[in-house]
């Protein structure tokens, strides 16, 4: 389906970043410390739940993190909504690496529900991307899909139909 391959280390990542990957005024990625993901593990076009797309990606945790230091000093707690963000870059990675055309940005997304937190102890967080809708016409390029957040194998973030959107304006 895809030109691309289905899987990307840290530096595939970077170079989507740097806006490499998918070519000027196509989908991108944040680059550090705003990315929030250290290797993309699968992606299709085809697959997950629906067999509409899917994405999964892992980010390694360290206790020396950015957000650790500030979000709460003596308490430190990586910030729900850098876990939602991961999700929503991801979701705008799988409609660049079909080949769509566009610079992504979020549109919104229908429920978030948080039951754990990422603290400077857990390991690895995974991300799993499950679109229910990938749309392109001549006028939209959308996706919309489900996510969730694991840390160290336990679900602790729960998303339900995240938008993202591609535009070439």
């Amino acid at each position: 389906m895809s030109q691309f391959p289905t899987s990307f280390d840290k530096e595939g990542l970077l170079a989507c970043a740097r806006g490499e990957l998918f070519g000027p005024g196509n989908a991108q990625l944040p680059a550090p410390p705003m990315l929030m993901m250290d290797r993309i593990t699968e992606i299709s076009g085809d697959g997950g739940a629906h067999g509409k797309g899917h994405v999964v990606a892992e980010f390694d945790i360290t206790p020396d993190l950015w957000f650790f230091d500030c979000h709460f000093p003596g308490n430190p707690i990586m910030p729900g909504c850098l876990g939602l963000d991961g999700l929503w870059q991801l979701t705008g990675f799988n409609l660049g690496w079909r080949g769509w055309q566009g610079r992504g940005y979020a549109l919104g997304v229908g429920e978030v529900k948080l039951t754990g937190m990422v603290r400077p102890d857990r390991k690895m967080l995974t991300y799993k991307v499950d679109f229910t809708k990938a749309v392109q016409t001549r006028r939209l390029t959308m996706g919309v899909a489900d996510g969730i957040v694991e840390a160290d194998g336990d679900i602790i973030y729960v998303v339900k139909d995240m938008k993202v959107a591609l535009s070439e304006s």
